[in-house]
């Protein structure tokens, strides 16, 4: 039997916080693996050199969390997450990694990539840890502001991903604001519920609280970028937290000790789960190439688990399979504008206007 081709990762050789050793050390791991890994970089300061399935192209200019993503994006056509962008956009890779900003990462993708067509926004979706089951959280951090279309279409985007991708039967949708009842939220939040409420091709369970979200009372949770990034970065600091105060009680007497050996693999687990290093980022779904959003906080396990995260997102062809069912739902761009009373839309592409708001303050993942 013939060997599958092995997929190659383009990885942005900027933006772990921890040192490039720690970048280096997981595109190692993420390689011993079998997956080919481009890296964009210091060549010297990366020392991977003659590292079987590892490739640097030197570059050493960078876009930071300060910088204008959109504008950064534009004029410096040789920053690292730009050549990334650009190697999965000429064949040289399938998919793109990066741990940097990741309002720059959404404009070099989106620039480079371009949407799949209908898609008005990209979205950034991760999967949350539960008890009961992992739910799909959509967008944590690319769109800061959105309008009604583009929540609705989030839900599409993540059902899509959700049912082709992580296998699950009729994902059931939720939309993350502060009451059950149809009426209540936002303005966006409102119209949003009616027209996913009346979409075919969806199924939607309504309004949940955060609260639920714990519980996985939905298969797919959909909320605007800022709401999204908050609610994640409370429940994994949530859960440290939980995790220590309880480790601490475990030592103020013995027979705290003896309880607190018996929950120790529980606790661990549980810390493990809502580590950013386990999910090795969120995936930016809606453009023509997989895109993954790393921790910038990432250890060397977060970094190769990225890289896995975009292989493995490649070999299940999640894009293709999300783009079929976005057209099977009928969740293109001009039937939304059409839905919240929007004016004629274009076909998805690289422009970013109107979404500079939202790359720039989506410093999230």
């Amino acid at each position: 039997m013939a060997q599958s081709r092995p997929v190659t990762i383009a990885l942005d050789g900027y933006g772990a916080e921890q040192g490039f050793d720690v970048l280096a050390e997981g595109a190692r791991r993420a390689a011993a693996d079998g997956i080919g890994v481009r890296v964009f970089g210091p060549e010297r300061s990366l020392g991977l050199q003659g590292v079987e399935g590892i490739e640097v192209i030197p570059t050493t200019e960078w876009i930071g969390n300060e910088d204008d993503a959109v504008q950064s994006v534009r004029e410096r056509k040789e920053a690292s997450v730009v050549r990334a962008a650009r190697d999965v956009a000429d064949g040289n890779a399938a998919a793109m990694v990066s741990l940097g900003s990741t309002g720059a990462t959404m404009a070099a993708a989106t620039f480079g990539l371009r949407r799949l067509k209908g898609v008005q926004r990209p979205a950034l979706a991760v999967r949350l840890p539960s008890p009961v089951k992992p739910v799909l959280f959509l967008d944590v951090g690319a769109n800061v502001e959105v309008r009604p279309q583009h929540l609705v279409q989030f839900g599409f985007l993540g059902a899509a991903f959700a049912a082709a991708v992580l296998e699950i039967r009729q994902p059931k949708v939720g939309l993350l604001t502060v009451g059950e009842e149809a009426g209540k939220g936002r303005p966006e939040i409102v119209e949003a519920h009616r027209i996913l409420a009346e979409a075919p091709g969806i199924d939607f369970a309504g309004n949940i609280e955060g609260g639920d979200l714990p519980e996985a009372k939905v298969d797919v949770v959909v909320t605007d970028g800022f709401t999204g990034n908050v609610a994640l970065k409370v429940m994994e600091g949530a859960a440290r937290t939980l995790a220590g105060a309880i480790s601490d009680l475990a030592h103020k007497n013995l027979l705290a000790a003896a309880g607190g050996l018996l929950l120790k693999p529980a606790l661990g687990g549980l810390r493990h789960e809502f580590d950013p290093d386990t999910t090795g980022g969120a995936i930016l779904l809606g453009l023509r190439a997989v895109t993954i959003v790393g921790h910038g906080s990432s250890g060397p396990d977060g970094v190769a688990n990225a890289v896995r995260l975009a292989a493995r997102s490649v070999k299940v062809d999640a894009v293709g399979r999300t783009a079929a069912l976005l057209r099977e739902g009928h969740a293109g761009r001009a039937a939304l504008a059409d839905e919240a009373g929007g004016g004629p839309a274009g076909e998805g592409g690289g422009d970013l206007s109107g979404e500079a708001a939202g790359t720039r303050a989506g410093d999230a993942a």
